[in-house]
């Protein structure tokens, strides 16, 4: 089927084809952290709360390694999309073309990095002496699998743009279900504790990587031709300026782990609790928030093949229509969970560690405290794709870097200081109202202005 027989990005119900893009991203992104949970979970029951600290203080390099690929991936997405919606075929082709060199030069840099700098990654992301090795260790076997897990990452957005969701969707779980019938294998029969986890991380992640290239020859809308891998400087620069906030958002988010992951163990070295069980409770918290997070990027996601389509169709009704339905959904979504994490909290940290009181008690208040705000978390997420899919990457480089990088870290910092473990959590409520309340303003003025143009 050829682009000029039609594309269900103009012409579907918006709802039907919110769910159709929404749905496989968030059972593919939900699946990927629930895996991570049940290597924390095996890692918690094999290695206790220590060898939950080790591998949080090796996770931000998870999310570097999400910070390219996605830059990659959303960047070639985004343009393939417009340029469809434009009836600009060939300049789509070549996008596909330059992304997926670009995917791969970034997996191979990224992991010689973590490979030959394991030890000064793992102090840099929060490891403290009594978990550093474990963390070396860690970091350095997930980063053999780099490559493959940026390429599945990246290719969630790029198939998905080609209107086939649930092919990402299978290639994941597939990956997932290969780790969780490796993990025990490998932590507990084997005896290989913290790296076994490791081992079936990669192994799965090589095996998703692998079916998301075997894509390349299926597309339906554009069609993957050798020569396009050429890079092109023009091609190249609209891929990395439109996938630029997608970058700017993971980046922020390990750099948030990163300074937390440090306050938590040099704070928590302070308090009752001590740093490992602060930094651990820290991480099954984030991995919970993972699954959260996931559906408000699948949402995001999934609206911006439609939106940027559409916006490149100059069908702009149906762009707003598409947002409103998005927005009203995010916080549907955003009580759901804000209630999970206020009256879930003890249940939540006992599946990963049991008979350890202090750490119980501070994982429940770390969840009541720091997801206090959760309930306006949604609206960034989808203003920020909004405004990526419609082609305005500073609006949305702006949205997506409020809550972490303009408002949590800052305040983060500012109030630990003040505040010690407890300002640190504090920071994250704070930052969340602000975040809601600059993307209101943003869209606010950006839809007056199309009201003014007569769209």
């Amino acid at each position: 089927m050829t682009e000029e027989k039609g594309n269900i990005l103009g012409t579907a119900k918006i709802s039907r084809l919110l769910m159709k893009f929404s749905i496989p991203t968030v059972m593919t992104l939900m699946v990927n952290c629930l895996y991570n949970i049940v290597d924390q979970i095996f890692i918690g029951h094999a290695a206790g709360v220590a060898g939950i600290a080790a591998t949080n203080a090796a996770f931000p390099m998870v999310t570097i390694s999400a910070a390219l690929a996605l830059m990659v991936g959303d960047g070639t997405a985004a343009n393939i999309s417009l340029c469809l919606g434009r009836k600009e075929r060939p300049e789509a082709e070549r996008t596909l073309g330059n992304g997926v060199v670009l995917l791969f030069l970034a997996g191979i840099v990224l992991a010689a990095a973590m490979l030959l700098g394991g030890n000064f990654f793992a102090r840099l992301f929060g490891a403290s002496e009594a978990v550093l090795e474990e963390s070396v260790v860690y970091l350095r076997i997930l980063a053999l699998g780099l490559p493959f897990q940026m390429a599945n990452m990246a290719f969630t957005a790029i198939i998905r743009s080609d209107g086939n969701p649930k092919y990402a969707m299978k290639s994941m779980m597939i990956g997932a279900g290969i780790n969780v019938v490796l993990d025990p294998i490998f932590i507990f029969l084997l005896d290989l504790g913290v790296a076994g986890a490791a081992i079936a991380t990669i192994l799965g992640q090589i095996v998703a990587g692998i079916i998301c290239i075997a894509y390349l020859p299926k597309f339906e809308h554009i069609t993957f031709h050798k020569e396009n891998m050429a890079l092109r400087g023009a091609v190249s620069g609209r891929i990395l300026v439109l996938g630029f906030p997608s970058f700017c958002m993971q980046t922020a988010t390990a750099l948030t782990q990163i300074v937390m992951n440090n306050l938590m163990r040099d704070y928590g070295a302070l308090t009752v609790y001590g740093s490992e069980i602060a930094l651990s409770c820290y991480g099954i918290m984030m991995k919970i928030y993972q699954i959260a997070h996931a559906m408000f990027v699948g949402v995001a996601s999934g609206t911006q093949p439609i939106n940027g389509y559409n916006y490149g169709a100059k069908q702009y009704r149906r762009v707003r229509r598409t947002f409103r339905v998005a927005v009203t959904v995010s916080f549907v979504i955003s009580f759901v969970w804000f209630g999970v994490f206020q009256l879930g909290g003890r249940l939540l940290a006992g599946l990963f560690v049991e008979n350890e009181p202090l750490y119980v008690e501070f994982a429940v208040l770390s969840f009541h405290v720091y997801m206090m705000g959760f309930f306006v978390y949604g609206l960034p997420q989808v203003t920020a794709s909004f405004f990526q899919a419609i082609g305005k990457p500073w609006k949305s480089l702006l949205t997506a870097l409020s809550r972490q990088a303009i408002f949590l870290i800052p305040l983060s910092l500012l109030l630990s200081s003040r505040y010690g473990l407890m300002g640190a959590l504090w920071a994250a409520p704070a930052a969340d109202v602000l975040a809601f309340a600059l993307a209101g303003i943003l869209i606010f003025f950006e839809f007056r202005d199309w009201k003014e143009r007569g769209w």
